[in-house]
């Protein structure tokens, strides 16, 4: 009876919910820092020499506390994405098994858990747009302020939230959707493919099976797979930044005008702005995501048998 519970539909999602929820955490503990430099600099990529001078410069104006800045809706952010892009995860494998023609209990290939992935982000984009949006704006909050775009006194969440509340109202919060959007299909199609690859390669050599490769394969894994998404998407997330953060001082431009306009007035190069700190978070941050998501699925899915 047990066994019957652990496979049935509504508890598989609660459980992959729990898990993702538990993922989503450990990746803004252990990276939020990187992430905060990427932000800077994507936004205001001619404030800083390099991820050095933007770390260093932050700590000694901000002290830790700027680098971990935005924390809050950062951890609300993941919690809620990962939450929802795990549990529409294995909603998507069932999906791609029905369109494939493949029993309910059959084992996915990477390409197909890759396929499955990348639909399951279109879900997360919902939940992951309003809170990313108030995390960036208070990231770059001293650089606005530096700038003379906004006047200073905006950096707690709520007072960003009630900033855009008031200004734009509640769809304020979906300013850059299409963005996220178009960001997270294909990366996520490179995420899951990637880490699904990379452990059956790992399981391939161990002689194990893909679940018992143990924690540093299991770890490598995942920041390889946060390497293959952010090496693909990365120009695409610098224009979301820089529309969800600039439109903070009245500026209301799409993906495609603010790509031409990155690209016309300051180069390619500045669509790569912040990549050095995203790369050295990805494998921590990353690879504490899965670690913590595979471990307590295991847990809760032995403890619903045992």
């Amino acid at each position: 009876r047990r066994v019957a519970m652990a496979t049935h539909p509504a508890l598989q999602a609660a459980i992959d919910l729990s898990a993702g929820a538990a993922g989503g955490a450990a990746c803004v503990f252990s990276g939020q820092p990187f992430d905060t430099a990427k932000v800077k600099m994507q936004t205001f990529p001619t404030m800083y020499r390099g991820f050095l001078d933007c770390f260093v410069s932050t700590y000694r104006q901000e002290g830790l506390r700027g680098l971990y800045r935005g924390t809050s809706p950062a951890l609300l952010a993941n919690v809620a994405e990962n939450s929802v892009l795990f549990m529409s995860y294995g909603f998507c494998q069932h999906a791609v098994r029905f369109v494939s023609r493949q029993s309910g209990e059959s084992e996915l290939s990477d390409l197909q858990k890759a396929c499955a992935g990348s639909m399951a982000s279109v879900f997360s984009s919902l939940v992951l747009c309003p809170t990313e949006l108030v995390k960036c704006r208070l990231q770059a909050m001293r650089e606005m302020e530096a700038s003379g775009r906004i006047a200073s006194g905006h950096k707690t969440v709520w007072s960003v939230v009630r900033t855009v509340m008031r200004t734009s109202g509640p769809l304020g919060f979906y300013e850059g959707l299409t963005t996220t959007i178009v960001r997270e299909v294909p990366g996520y199609f490179c995420f899951f493919g990637a880490y699904e690859l990379c452990r059956s390669v790992f399981a391939g050599y161990l002689g194990a099976a893909k679940d018992d490769i143990g924690v540093v394969p299991l770890m490598f894994s995942g920041g390889f797979a946060g390497a293959c998404l952010w090496l693909v998407v990365y120009p695409i997330d610098c224009v979301k930044s820089r529309i969800q953060v600039h439109s903070l001082a009245g500026r209301q431009q799409g993906f495609l005008r603010t790509f031409v306009g990155v690209v016309h007035t300051e180069g390619v190069a500045a669509l790569y702005s912040g990549l050095t700190p995203t790369m050295i978070r990805t494998f921590p941050a990353n690879g504490a995501l899965f670690l913590a998501y595979e471990l307590s699925r295991k847990m809760m899915m032995e403890h619903l048998v045992s």
